[in-house]
């Protein structure tokens, strides 16, 4: 089967330092052979009312300011910061792709012209967003579907329609939780996606927020296309992600099984295959010859 095709979604896990962001590139593309690499762009002072930038953190720990809207500013990356981590991604041999939150990341992300933009669960009702990036971005449109009722998927679906778009678009299977128990991940939706969509879509992913990589082989043999996952360079970072989030030598085994799965999902073409033919003389000739 062709292999699905392996995000590694920094997001903000970089805590807002350019450094650390392109060394997370290097690692994910390099060391881990990665295919893509997501950031998330957001314009706190339009995603968020004043009252809510001006609360604390709902989780002071993980505070990277004095109030939620201070915390989201410390992480962002301009866009000069992001156009550097796009020709890097390049140079690296990887996809770049960025998250958009609001009306001016997405202006200012479709500028860079990436292969693809994604729309996070957060925004997959944001629907002048959307149309925007139908109507004015000729990439790919990667949307997830956490958090969303079957009226908002039905009213996303018939919107990217109506725009002739819904061929440009991977819809991802997801359940939008930092981590999300095993019983939680509710795994036949890729299934489910793919039989009301699949024959009208680009694609159907897999966003996992999981522990461990095992789900993630699930979720390829049935079906998903594009498997994406957390990354980070150390779980013990402050941030909310970083706790569903791979490390490096996760996401080298993530790759490496997901590639090893693909080539063993395929059925037989001939009744022997030449690896069992040396095998058949030497341990089944008695059983043919005298069984």
């Amino acid at each position: 089967m062709e292999r699905p095709l392996i995000i590694a979604e920094i997001g903000c896990n970089h805590r807002g330092e350019p450094e650390t962001a392109r060394k997370m590139v290097r690692i994910a593309a390099l060391e881990c052979g990665v295919d893509v690499v997501k950031f998330q762009k957001r314009n706190p002072k339009e995603c968020l009312t004043p009252a809510q930038y001006a609360a604390p953190h709902p989780v002071p720990a993980n505070a990277y300011g004095a109030t939620y809207g201070e915390h989201r500013e410390a992480l962002e990356l301009d866009l000069s910061e992001h156009r550097r981590l796009k020709e890097l991604c390049e140079e690296c041999g990887v996809v770049y792709s960025t998250s958009v939150w609001d009306m001016t990341s997405a202006r200012e992300i479709a500028s860079l012209g990436p292969q693809m933009i994604k729309v996070p669960s957060a925004c997959n009702t944001h629907f002048e967003m959307i149309r925007y990036l139908c109507d004015a971005f000729g990439g790919e449109l990667h949307i997830s579907l956490g958090m969303t009722t079957r009226a908002e998927e039905e009213s996303l679906i018939s919107l990217l329609e109506k725009r002739e778009r819904l061929r440009d678009t991977v819809l991802y299977a997801c359940v939008s939780g930092y981590p999300v128990d095993y019983e939680d991940l509710h795994l036949l939706e890729v299934d489910r996606l793919l039989g009301e969509y699949g024959g009208r879509c680009k694609g159907i992913g897999y966003s996992g927020h999981h522990l461990g990589i095992a789900v993630d082989i699930a979720a390829m043999t049935l079906g998903a296309r594009w498997i994406e996952r957390h990354f980070t360079l150390d779980r013990t970072w402050k941030g909310t992600d970083h706790a569903a989030s791979l490390e490096p030598d996760e996401m080298r085994r993530l790759v490496r099984d997901i590639h090893n799965v693909a080539k063993a999902l395929q059925r037989k073409k001939t009744d022997l295959l030449p690896v069992e033919i040396p095998q058949r003389e030497k341990l089944k000739q008695f059983r043919l010859l005298y069984g």
